[in-house]
């Protein structure tokens, strides 16, 4: 079974280690993958894309427009940037979280509405799951990484869960970070019992 997965989103979130965790997974059940990282030059804030490719055995690194089975975008304006390449039909994964950049806060630019952008998920035809950033759990009053959260929903509500498994997810990740088990496994297991905003479709909302 193929599967593209294009992510977005800012630098500090973990978004490359979510491809990795899932990279590593799925090489574990022998199906080929194939990663390909980029960031911006900002370590912290910078704009940071991906693009994971599972079960195909030679494929370049770009990902076609409406090509992808599911889009994860961890930053509300990043997903502007993301949003032509869920395939109709395919999964468009939110975090709500709002980093806005430099111009913004001086002024100089504006920033999409959250609503602004969940239309045009909606519009590009993609089954959309939206985290309120408000919503990542604190585990003995420190918030979990968001990422490791993340991993949860999407193997709850993507059909990813088809090719990897949740116990395939949480090996790599406790082996990864041996020292933070627990948090990580309260993390992953938060993200799998999480319950999304229900969120109107484009007609609705313009009722």
């Amino acid at each position: 079974m193929k599967y593209d997965v294009f992510m977005v989103g800012v630098g500090g979130q973990g978004i490359l280690s979510i491809g990795e965790i899932i990279a590593s997974a799925a090489l574990t059940k022998g199906i080929p993958v194939n990663f390909y990282p980029s960031k911006g030059m900002a370590q912290r804030g910078g704009f940071v894309k991906a693009s994971l490719r599972l079960g195909g055995e030679t494929v370049g690194p770009n990902i076609a427009e409406k090509g992808a089975d599911l889009v994860l975008s961890m930053e509300v304006s990043e997903s502007l940037k993301a949003i032509r390449y869920v395939k109709p039909g395919g999964d468009f994964v939110l975090l709500g979280n709002i980093w806005a950049p430099t111009a913004v806060m001086l002024g100089k630019a504006g920033y999409p509405s959250v609503q602004d952008v969940i239309d045009q998920i909606k519009q590009a035809g993609a089954n959309l799951v939206y985290i309120n950033e408000a919503d990542v759990p604190s585990y003995d009053g420190i918030k979990v990484a968001d990422n490791i959260f993340m991993l949860g929903i999407i193997m709850k509500y993507t059909k990813l869960s088809q090719i990897i498994s949740v116990e395939d997810i949480r090996k790599v990740i406790e082996e990864r970070w041996p020292k933070a088990v627990e948090i990580n496994r309260y993390a992953l297991q938060c993200g799998l019992d999480y319950i999304p905003e229900q969120i109107p479709s484009v007609s609705e909302g313009t009722k």
